[in-house]
């Protein structure tokens, strides 16, 4: 543990009694006394609060004007940046030239410039994968005196609004920025957890004394990466370095829902990304393999690495899982992994292979529970 880092609310974590474990180069609660099953419960009835501080948080500030700096970071990824709207954000994706994924991010259009969010082990490489390929019409500004926290779950507008009134406005995916007694907040309606809610970037300094304010209300408990974890399957979002990877491409992985008309063939701005070539191709006619949901037959949930097959003996192996656990939402084990097409229909019977036993699973759509955000 001596060479993590840690986020300004560790001594926080501390005090709430968290148990610490290493995660993406930093000390991060995984779980607070309340354990793992408990927090995922909160927050799907209450508000759950979240560190996510070691994630990456930058500035893009152009150089000349937006229109610029928006085609050039567009270039980079099959989603449009251009045409979104002030205000507003969205899910993006960094390519490479096979197509597949460097990292899944989101970015927001604030006016005179954009602000992107980027998964804590990728940060470096994202941050000068934007600098080698924006120099020329952006400032590549990482932010390292903010914090960054989750406030999910269902009661999430009413505690957060008792501080900041105007988030009872918002609805999923606007960002706004408010001045106040903890300093200028950055505020998406937005999360990793299925639920409604926002995250907050904030000053460092007063990130201990925001987060106790929130936690002083009934309805808000701390939550650890477990939870986070167990939440997000449930949803059926993507981990990056596990359901995602930079040999996995937007099509099997299912996201192509975040590939708006424009960039696709035919669009105004077909193409013109890293891995285009392969990518469309893929929309057009499907990807080999697709990200499916699986329901394990068994008590015991299947993990990572579970190799699946298509028959309880001999067959062909056929996948394997890529995020798997307990549900604790929906009751049951549950798992996510790729399959090849003439697999991935749900209601497909498979096998995965539990401690050298093959035991019955079957693909099933995703989510496993239907997500709350307020359109």
């Amino acid at each position: 543990m001596a060479d993590l880092r840690r986020t300004c609310l560790y001594d926080l974590h501390e005090e709430l009694g968290a148990k610490l474990v290493p995660f993406a180069g930093y000390e991060m609660p995984v779980q607070y006394p309340m354990g793992v099953l408990k927090e995922h419960l909160h927050t799907r009835a209450q508000a759950g609060l979240f560190d996510v501080s070691h994630m990456g948080q930058v500035i893009l500030r152009p150089k000349g004007d937006m229109a610029a700096l928006e085609a050039a970071f567009e270039a980079l990824m099959p989603v449009a940046v251009t045409g979104l709207a002030e205000g507003r954000q969205r899910y993006g994706l960094f390519t490479n030239a096979r197509g597949g994924i460097l990292d899944d991010l989101m970015f927001a259009n604030r006016g005179d410039h954009l602000f992107v969010v980027v998964n804590a082990a990728c940060k470096e490489t994202d941050i000068a994968h934007m600098t080698a390929h924006l120099g020329p019409v952006a400032k590549v500004e990482p932010v390292t005196d903010r914090a960054l926290l989750a406030l999910q779950g269902p009661e999430a507008e009413a505690v957060l609004a008792a501080l900041v009134p105007q988030v009872a406005e918002m609805r999923f995916m606007d960002v706004i920025a408010v001045d106040t007694v903890f300093g200028a907040l950055w505020i998406s309606r937005s999360g990793y957890s299925g639920e409604d809610g926002f995250e907050i970037s904030l000053p460092e300094a007063s990130a201990p004394d925001f987060a106790r304010n929130l936690l002083a209300h009934p309805a808000v408990a701390p939550i650890g990466l477990g939870a986070r974890d167990s939440l997000r399957l449930e949803a059926g979002l993507c981990l990056y370095g596990h359901d995602i990877d930079e040999n996995t491409t937007p099509v099997a992985a299912g996201l192509s829902w975040a590939i708006q008309k424009a960039r696709r063939r035919g669009g105004a701005r077909e193409g013109g990304f890293p891995g285009a070539e392969r990518i469309l191709q893929e929309l057009a006619e499907g990807a080999p393999a697709l990200r499916v949901g699986f329901h394990p037959e068994t008590r015991a949930p299947m993990r990572e690495g579970t190799v699946i097959w298509d028959a309880p003996e001999g067959g062909r192996n056929v996948g394997g899982i890529t995020s798997g656990g307990y549900g604790p939402s929906v009751e049951a084990p549950i798992a996510m992994g790729y399959v090849p097409q003439d697999c991935a229909e749900p209601g497909t019977r498979l096998w995965g292979e539990l401690r050298g036993k093959r035991l019955p699973v079957t693909v099933s759509e995703l989510p496993f529970r239907p997500s709350t955000y307020k359109r």
